[in-house]
């Protein structure tokens, strides 16, 4: 589900601020950018995220801002000149000619970066977390928000798969008599005058009415139609078992499909199956 929260606050003269944000994903995709002097922050940051999310593709990103002149990146000279004489030393030991560019200077001097001022994990940690969670409720709020549009939508799409349902237990009864009648007229026509209760004819009508009873799978349905409308309304996750109710309605659905032997519930079993495609394209995204 996709979400969005933002929180800021005020930690020894700069400005925090978090954002929270994630995209439909089937699983949880966390991803954290902060300070890389927070870096020991990110499991607290985490157990806080999985705490209100447990799908989708979510980021973190915590910023800090101002802190006057102090705050400013400077290189760290005697580090970078350290490590330039390592890497020379190592490439005269290899026997390599050492002509360093302007680039590989940058590369050093880059990694070797300080910030000055920056507050410490200690001093930081409280204030970093209380806005995390500040921007994980706005959040959450607003994928609570989003999951109250999908209910409506999952009620209406459940009614329609109900609908179908209930046209195919209607139409299924019929369909043996209907048999009957094809055959007695398929015999005519082939000049073979039998009874309706000549023992062959009944014989093959209650053959092929026990092939086609599609009863068992309805009752089914049924059932698994009502444990949906549960979940819908059900605290806590639901996304992954309703799931799991979609892949076995849409079983039962392929059953019946080709046991009916039936021009007009094989039309109601198409449109079935692709109603539940779309509830279940919309599911993969629900907690």
């Amino acid at each position: 589900m996709t979400g969005y929260g933002r929180a800021t606050a005020a930690i020894e003269g700069f400005t925090l601020t978090v954002q929270v944000s994630s995209v439909n994903r089937k699983t949880l995709d966390l991803t954290i950018s902060l300070p890389e002097e927070w870096e020991s922050m990110e499991p607290a940051i985490g157990e806080l995220v999985r705490k209100v999310a447990v799908r989708g593709k979510v980021h973190v990103n915590i910023e800090l801002t101002g802190g006057g002149s102090s705050s400013a990146a400077t290189w760290d000279e005697n580090a970078a000149a350290e490590a330039l004489e390592r890497l020379r030393n190592f490439a005269v030991k290899q026997g390599v000619e050492f002509q360093p560019s302007g680039e590989l200077l940058w590369q050093i001097a880059n990694s070797q970066r300080r910030t000055n001022g920056l507050p410490t994990v200690d001093q930081a940690q409280p204030e970093v977390l209380e806005a995390v969670g500040s921007a994980l409720r706005s959040f959450a709020a607003m994928r609570a928000k989003e999951g109250e549009a999908l209910l409506v939508d999952f009620i209406k799409r459940a009614e329609v798969l109900h609908r179908h349902v209930e046209a195919i237990a209607q139409h299924a009864s019929q369909v043996p008599a209907h048999y009957r009648t094809q055959l007695l007229k398929r015999l005519r026509e082939a000049g073979l005058e039998l009874e309706l209760n000549d023992e062959r004819v009944l014989r093959e009508i209650a053959l092929f009415a026990d092939r086609c009873d599609v009863s068992e799978e309805l009752t089914r349905l049924r059932s698994h139609f009502d444990q949906f409308a549960g979940l819908l309304r059900a605290e806590g996750e639901s996304g992954r078992k309703a799931e799991f109710l979609l892949q076995e309605i849409g079983r039962e659905v392929n059953t019946i499909g080709s046991k009916a032997n039936d021009l007009t519930i094989a039309r109601a079993v198409i449109e079935l199956k692709n109603e539940l495609e779309r509830v279940r394209e919309q599911m993969a995204n629900v907690e």
